[in-house]
């Protein structure tokens, strides 16, 4: 009695009451009235912004100071300390009570509730609270109501939530302005009632947990984008609403349920790149917190345990918890009362372990954890949870996941569920362009080859080494067939056998000197896709290098080859001068044959080299890293320069052809003939298989750039728009 009529002298009564003249007499009750006492106090000088700390209460009753202070007591005050405002730190307090702060599920102790608690839990769709009408309930939780409600001022629909006046999410989430999360209209306080309106944009699709539900109802195997359509039209018929007809929907029933849950997750993993940007985590990343619109587009929502480093007086400890389930190691570690983890470590690879969890979920119909139906956040629960975790995936697991899910899906999960943070993506954005490539067919392979794949089992090196091998001797051919019949009418035999023999020495030493200097330049193309996927961590920098050198492989290995061609011409022009007196035209004749051979040993090759430097080592380089606007222009470059190449591939042939016409006299032409013919017929033959490279070529390079560009607020462009688009651009 002594308790309620102190919470009463607070309601009705001025000024603050004295706890003191409320206190029995009786020795026995005493101190366990005045701990209740002094609950009532710390609460309702909280909301006066009068706080007190329990120093100053032990100092004033010497009571207290014969005892522990009660873990009631000192949970009490952490949490009236938060909702005041006042920075404060758990570890504070004794570790018995740290697990139950960490978690933020704030629940009082009060024997005696203050009116706004009963209230809240009275409110109910036909009411009027402030300017809102109340129509529908949905949903409800520990903290708060959230409700569909009309507010009459501005006669619009809102999604109101309803909760105490505690918690900083509405200004966490009026930093937010992003189409993945949930946008936040204005705040109201109703201080008499000591409740917060927080209204926000109606999104009328349902949760992931309403998909989550109507999966367990549907075979694995009959799962795809027309299933998360059903769950939400469900959802939206119960509340006669209709959805419109868009291409978002139509792009959605086309995909696979793997693409589905990547759709779903590129969205998301957006949503928290734009989040880690303005400096704020979720930390209670679930399928109840995903907000689905109409069209299917997912909307993050429930700040309520986030935390934000832009709010002044508030500390990561601060309202610090979220679903034990979906938790990343360390966040179960700094909510674990024996360890030293502590919620200011936490990052944004906390939150893309927690959307792990999340779209494994999704894929499979189950976590990927065994955890206990109802794991509580004792300590041996908790010790669990952190085994399981740290023991990580095995392929038993990864056996679970659907047959047609892409080999790309199943890496970005590996790496979203890494134990140790320091293996997971490093960042949001990096996981972004992941679930581009799960989302691109063509890319994915590109990235992730299918096992038993003809990409698989071809080694590039000696590919792409026996088209430069080839290319150096179709040239050198025609080169000899060309000469040698000259030489051979106008030069003695003995000059022209020295020749040949000086001609073949300096050739072969320029060659290997340049062929060094080739694999040399181009060392990291090889070296860095390989390690990479061997697991090598390679510094950011040196990543963003290689893509670019790779991509710039077929050029700079056909300037070097070209140059080595180009400075064999001084010592063996140098040999052509000494060793006779040949007319001019002859001279000029052979100096074109050995420009158009360099040609050919330089341009032949092309395609064949970057084929397979764009197929087998520029996607490894997408397996980390995020790539940008840089990267896309440079994919662009590369497509203009491979077309350059093709028309140049068509007009070596007749170059040589004409080369002959200039500079011979007729009966030379007549001797040269037959190489001329040969080479034409050849480079025709190469310029065909060229074009077909150039055609796979330029398609690989679309849907390259494709992933390294934002989708846009509502999902992917269709791939005909894109496609063209890209193509043009």
């Amino acid at each position: 009695m002594a308790v309620a009529r102190y919470a009463e002298a607070w309601e009705t009564g001025p000024g603050m009451p004295d706890p003191a003249a409320f206190l029995p007499e009786t020795a026995g009750l005493r101190t366990a009235v005045l701990i209740e006492l002094i609950k009532v106090d710390l609460q309702q000088r909280g909301r006066r912004g009068a706080v007190k700390r329990l120093s100053e209460y032990v100092a004033e009753f010497p009571e207290l100071q014969r005892i522990s202070l009660p873990p009631d007591l000192l949970y009490e005050e952490y949490h009236c300390l938060l909702h005041s405002g006042v920075t404060v730190d758990a570890t504070e307090y004794a570790e018995s009570i740290r697990v139950d702060l960490a978690t933020g599920d704030y629940r009082s102790t009060l024997i005696s509730q203050p009116r706004a608690f009963g209230e809240m839990e009275q409110l109910a769709a036909g009411e009027n609270v402030d300017d809102f009408e109340l129509l529908l309930m949905l949903g409800s939780g520990a903290f708060a109501r959230v409700f569909l409600a009309r507010q009459r001022s501005m006669e619009r629909l809102v999604a109101l939530k309803i909760s105490h006046n505690h918690g900083v999410e509405p200004q966490i989430l009026a930093q937010l302005d992003h189409p993945h999360i949930v946008r936040v209209y204005d705040m109201r306080l109703l201080a008499d009632r000591d409740l917060k309106l927080m209204y926000m944009e109606y999104v009328a699709g349902g949760t992931l947990l309403n998909v989550l539900r109507r999966c367990g109802d549907i075979p694995p195997e009959k799962r795809d984008g027309r299933t998360l359509l059903t769950a939400i039209d469900e959802v939206l018929e119960a509340k006669g609403v209709h959805p419109a007809d868009t291409g978002v929907r139509d792009e959605i029933a086309a995909l696979s349920w793997p693409e589905t849950v990547a759709w779903l997750g590129r969205g998301l993993a957006d949503a928290l790149d734009y989040s880690a940007e303005h400096g704020i985590l979720h930390r209670d990343i679930k399928p109840a917190n995903v907000l689905l619109t109409a069209e299917g587009v997912p909307k993050l929502a429930d700040f309520n345990v986030g935390f934000s480093n832009h709010i002044a007086g508030v500390s990561p400890i601060a309202y610090f918890g979220g679903s034990l389930a979906y938790m990343s190691p360390e966040q179960l570690a700094a909510c674990h009362p024996q360890l030293p983890e502590r919620a200011e470590d936490l990052d944004q690879r906390s939150d893309i372990y927690s959307l792990g969890v999340l779209l494994w979920e999704l894929l499979t119909g189950h976590r990927p954890f065994a955890d206990e139906i109802n794991a509580g956040d004792t300590a041996n629960s908790l010790d669990g949870m952190l085994r399981r975790r740290h023991d990580g995936l095995d392929e038993h697991a990864f056996a679970e996941l659907p047959a047609d899910c892409p080999a790309t899906l199943r890496r970005v999960l590996r790496t979203c569920l890494a134990p140790d943070r320091e293996d997971r993506w490093a960042s949001s954005a990096e996981l972004v362009q992941q679930f581009e490539l799960c989302l691109d067919t063509r890319a994915r392979d590109l990235v992730d080859p299918p096992r038993g794949s003809a990409r698989e089992r071809l080694a590039p090196l000696p590919i792409a080494s026996a088209a430069l091998l080839a290319g150096q001797l179709l040239a050198v051919l025609y080169l000899y067939a060309h000469n040698q019949v000259l030489l051979d009418i106008h030069l003695p035999a003995a000059r022209r056998s020295g020749y040949m023999t000086f001609a073949f020495i300096a050739g072969s030493i320029i060659q290997t000197v340049f062929t060094g200097l080739v694999l040399y330049l181009a060392r990291d193309v090889i070296i860095v896709p390989r390690g990479m996927r061997r697991g090598i961590r390679y510094d950011p920098a040196r990543v963003t290098h290689t893509r670019e050198l790779t991509l710039r492989c077929g050029d700079l290995i056909a300037v070097i080859v070209m140059t080595g061609w180009v400075l064999a011409l001084i010592p063996l022009g140098g040999a052509v001068l000494v060793i006779g007196d040949l007319p001019p035209p002859l001279l000029a004749d052979i100096f074109a044959s050995h420009l158009v051979s360099g040609a050919v040993a330089a341009v032949f090759p092309y395609f064949l080299v970057t084929f397979h430097v764009v197929r087998w080592y520029y996607p490894g380089l997408l397996l980390y890293g995020t790539s940008g606007d840089t990267d896309t222009r440079q994919l662009a470059a590369l497509s203009r320069r491979t077309t350059r190449k093709l028309l140049l591939a068509a007009v070596i042939p007749p170059l040589g052809a004409v080369a002959g016409a200039i500079f011979l006299d007729a009966a030379d032409l007549h001797r040269v003939i037959g190489p001329v013919l040969a080479l034409t017929a050849i480079g025709a033959v190469v310029f065909v298989l060229s074009f077909g490279l150039y055609r796979i070529l330029q398609a690989d390079l679309v849907a390259l750039r494709w992933t390294m560009m934002s989708a846009g607020p509502h999902g992917r462009v269709p791939r005909d728009i894109r496609a063209a688009w890209l193509t043009q651009a």
